[in-house]
């Protein structure tokens, strides 16, 4: 008796668990795209530290319907050339088997055309991943770490030819209403040629992107 009432426990624990972890698998991308998606400035660490310019940083999700990850436009500019960005790309998040999280970065070939397409971006539909320029080696791998994730690029992986860089780094800290991120590009001898020298920008979120707001509404 007292065996089938163990056994009995031990298969409603197991059912209990099963139960809980239903949509469980690929949690750690889903979660890390709903944290980076949003309008972000470093307006506050600018005005902080005159070595930090004013940068606007927009992240909107685009095509929703795929099923091979989380896919992100992403769009960077200074505060006084808001029309210019000097940084546009697009991220695919994905999981990792050991249940880290894999940023993939794309270039766009009609980034001119896409220029404060984080307002909607829906003008994407019209696009295919298919056509995107992968940045090889450029990917950056996190790990959660408490509440936050944290990743960076893999040692000289990502190269760049940007201002006389032979390769480029990547540091990320990404939080929920806040994002951390060391960009950074490296010679030949390892000299920093460009990018932040004392640390990270500190991006803090100050609300979704105009799509994500009224998907919500």
């Amino acid at each position: 008796m007292l065996k089938r009432i163990l056994d009995a426990t031990v298969l409603l624990v197991a059912t209990l668990v099963s139960i809980a972890c239903l949509g469980c698998a690929g949690s750690g991308s889903r979660e890390v795209a709903e944290y980076l998606e949003g309008t972000y400035t470093s307006a506050a660490q600018a005005k902080a530290d005159p070595e930090f310019l004013e940068v606007h940083l927009h992240m909107a999700r685009i095509w929703p319907s795929r099923t091979d990850g989380r896919w992100l436009y992403v769009e960077q500019a200074m505060a006084s050339a808001l029309d210019k960005p000097y940084r546009q790309r697009i991220y695919l998040v994905t999981d990792d088997a050991d249940g880290a999280v894999t940023s993939a970065v794309f270039e766009l070939p009609n980034a001119a055309d896409r220029i404060g397409a984080w307002r909607s971006p829906g003008v994407f539909a019209t696009d295919s991943p298919d056509a995107l320029v992968a940045r090889d080696g450029c990917a950056i791998r996190l790990e959660r770490v408490g509440s936050a994730w944290r990743g960076s690029t893999n040692g000289k992986d990502c190269l760049s030819t940007l201002r006389g860089a032979a390769y480029a780094t990547s540091e990320v800290v990404v939080e929920r209403d806040r994002l951390a991120s060391w960009d950074r590009g490296f010679n030949a001898n390892g000299e920093q040629v460009w990018g932040a020298k004392k640390g990270p920008y500190v991006f803090v979120k100050h609300g979704p992107t105009p799509a994500a707001a009224a998907a919500t509404e």
